[in-house]
C-alpha cells in the first residue's frame, strides 16, 4: 500500500495537480492539506472521475483537509472523526477514517506564527489535545499513520540554514518537543528509517527563489506505528509537482507499506 500527503494550498488552483500526480502516481490513499474551499465546492465528482472516493472537511478561504481513497479500499463509515474530540475549534484541520484495517489520520497541524504569540500558543494546545487524542488511538487502533503538513522541522538536517531559522517558528524547541511527544506515543517517522539524500525537503517558500537554491525545510511528515513501520519499505519527497506552474510551495510525502 503507498500513503501519500500533500499540502495542496488550494484544491480549488490545484485540483489538474492533483489529477495529474494521481495519475503519474497512483497511490492507494492521499491525504491533502489547505483546501481553502467549504464543502459545497469539494470536487468529489472529478475526483471519483479517476478512481478516488473523497473524505473531506473544507472551510473557506483557509485550512481544510481531505483524505483520498481507492474506491477499492474497504471503509466503515462510523469510523470517521472529525477534528479533535473535546477540542472546540473553528479551524478545520483533522479528518480520520479506518481504510482497509488501517487508522489514517490526515492533520493541518497549525502554523503559529511566531513564538510567544497568541497563534503559537495555540499551536501548542492543538498539539497537545492531539497528543492525548492518540494515546487513545492507538489503544484501539495497532496499525495507525498520521500523515500531514506539521509545520515543525524536526532537526537542524530538516532545514536549509539553522543558524538563520535558530529560535524562529517551525523549528523552536519548544514545537521540536511537541514533535517528540508525538513520537513518544511509540510513533515513528517513516522518513528518517531510510537513508535519504541531504538536504531533503518538503517545503519551499515561494520568494527569493528559494526552491532553485533549494532553500527548504522538511515540515511534512508520516508518522507510523510499529506494524505498520515494521513494514514500511521506503519513504520519499517528490520534489517534481514543485517545479510545475503555479504549483503548491510544498511537495508530497510518499510511503510504501508492505501488505
Amino acid at each position: 500500500m503507498k500513503l501519500a500527503s500533500w499540502n495542496i494550498n488550494s484544491l480549488n488552483v490545484r485540483l489538474p495537480h492533483v489529477i495529474d500526480w494521481l495519475s503519474a502516481n497512483p497511490v492507494d490513499v492521499l491525504c491533502l492539506q489547505e483546501l481553502k474551499l467549504p464543502n459545497e465546492k469539494f470536487p468529489y465528482a472529478q475526483l471519483k472521475a479517476i478512481g478516488y472516493h473523497s473524505f473531506y472537511l473544507g472551510q473557506k478561504t483557509y485550512n481544510g483537509v481531505a483524505i483520498l481513497a481507492r474506491d477499492s479500499m474497504p471503509f466503515n463509515e462510523a469510523s470517521i472523526q472529525r477534528n479533535i474530540p473535546g477540542f472546540e475549534d473553528p479551524q478545520q484541520r483533522l479528518l480520520a477514517v479506518t481504510l482497509d484495517g488501517i487508522r489514517i489520520i490526515c492533520a493541518y497541524f497549525p502554523n503559529g506564527q511566531a513564538p510567544g504569540t497568541d497563534k503559537f500558543a495555540y499551536k501548542l494546545k492543538w498539539m497537545d489535545a492531539l497528543s492525548d487524542w492518540l494515546a487513545t488511538e492507538l489503544a484501539t487502533y495497532d496499525r495507525l499513520a498520521l500523515l500531514g503538513d506539521y509545520n515543525i522541522a524536526p532537526a537542524e538536517c530538516d532545514v536549509h540554514d539553522p543558524l538563520a531559522w535558530e529560535g524562529q517558528n517551525l523549528v523552536s524547541p519548544v514545537e521540536r518537543a511537541a514533535f517528540a511527544k508525538l513520537c513518544s506515543l511509540g510513533l515513528t517517522d517513516a522518513f528518517r528509517c531510510f537513508e535519504q539524500a541531504e538536504k531533503s525537503y518538503s517545503w519551499w517558500d515561494y520568494r527569493m527563489l528559494s526552491f532553485r537554491r533549494n532553500a527548504g525545510l522538511r515540515i511534512d511528515h508520516i508518522l507510523l506505528s510499529p506494524p505498520l513501520t515494521a513494514a514500511c519499505e521506503r519513504c520519499i519527497i517528490d520534489k517534481t509537482p514543485r517545479g510545475w506552474l503555479q504549483p503548491s510551495d510544498h511537495a508530497p510525502v510518499i510511503a510504501e507499506i508492505r501488505d
